[in-house]
């Protein structure tokens, strides 16, 4: 009796350690799936792709997604492109093999993309864009935009200026800091500027070139420019950094910045504003980066089937001098 006992009292730990063994390749199949937390909740998970970390804007942007992300109980996978589409598309790639729910990011440049939203699509990720947008074609590809109007900041910016030089009677020479060279941003903060100084035939842009968003950029970029034009009006940067960044070289080249070269920048971050604040800059158009609680209602959305609007846009201003030192005090960025 006490051998037959024995052997059940095996057999039945065997079957326990059976069914946990199974429970356990069960739960982690669904974590591996769903990237749920070690208590096994259902959390939504969202694979968000950075452009990277070029500018005090970028760093706000990110901040505000991930804070947003788990005030909203989104699981987050974050990565950061480092400015490079190809790290981009592998993000992407491996945010499909995990099985995320969402997949967000902001494009690096507007081109290439198809080939991975097909097969987000067919794995049935639904795909949101932040900030900057894609040149496709098939808009079945993502769900919706959100950010801002970056053709209207641009044009907001030359709208300025010619109010500025409605009295200029010779030609005003202006030089342009693009930003990183086939990004949405780049493209469509030039197309605005463009359209809007159109109006007044003496303004002129003199030279044009790429400083990539970045200071270091703006720096470089605005030396050339110095040197090979001995007559420069208006310096109109696609972006705060690079702004500041040619402030070092106008300071460089024994010239007042504010003043001997009138300054017109986009994104209105804190150090922008101080600038502005300080007269070292004229006028900047804001491009909010705090875009991380709208995204994660889109999320949440997309997520549940909803319908989203195909594009939201972020509610901005501009901002002068005046303007500047009175919004500091309570500027969050």
């Amino acid at each position: 009796m006490v051998h037959i006992r024995t052997t059940i009292t095996r057999r039945g730990l065997g079957a326990l350690l059976a069914a946990g063994l199974l429970a356990t390749g069960l739960s982690g199949c669904g974590n591996s799936d769903t990237g749920g937390d070690a208590g096994g909740t259902d959390k939504i998970v969202l694979g968000f792709s950075q452009v990277g970390a070029e500018s005090g804007w970028r760093t706000a942007n990110t901040n505000s997604i991930k804070e947003a992300a788990g005030a909203a109980g989104i699981e987050l996978k974050f990565d950061d492109a480092q400015q490079k589409q190809e790290n981009q598309i592998k993000a992407i790639r491996n945010f499909i093999q995990q099985k995320v729910d969402v997949i967000a990011f902001s494009p690096v440049v507007e081109s290439g993309w198809d080939t991975v939203l097909k097969e987000a699509r067919d794995a049935k990720i639904p795909v949101i864009l932040t900030d900057r947008s894609v040149d496709s074609a098939d808009k079945t590809l993502y769900q919706t935009f959100i950010g801002s109007d970056f053709v209207k900041e641009g044009r907001l910016s030359g709208e300025w200026l010619v109010e500025q030089t409605r009295s200029a009677t010779g030609p005003v020479n202006i030089v342009e800091l693009q930003g990183t060279t086939g990004s949405a941003p780049a493209n469509d903060r030039r197309k605005g500027f463009a359209e809007a100084i159109a109006a007044n035939p003496n303004l002129k842009v003199v030279a044009s070139q790429s400083g990539d968003f970045t200071r270091a950029g703006g720096k470089q970029v605005m030396e050339q420019f110095l040197k090979a034009n001995p007559k420069i009006d208006v310096l109109f940067a696609h972006n705060d950094d690079m702004g500041l960044g040619a402030l070092e070289a106008i300071t460089a080249a024994g010239k007042v910045p504010g003043k001997d070269i009138t300054i017109i920048t986009i994104d209105a971050v804190k150090d922008g504003m101080q600038a502005l604040a300080d007269g070292k800059f004229n006028f900047i158009a804001e491009c909010s980066p705090l875009l991380g609680p709208q995204l994660m209602d889109l999320v949440k959305k997309v997520h549940a089937g909803e319908s989203v609007p195909t594009r939201v846009e972020t509610e901005e201003t501009t901002f002068t001098v005046e303007q500047a030192k009175a919004a500091l005090p309570t500027r969050k960025y």
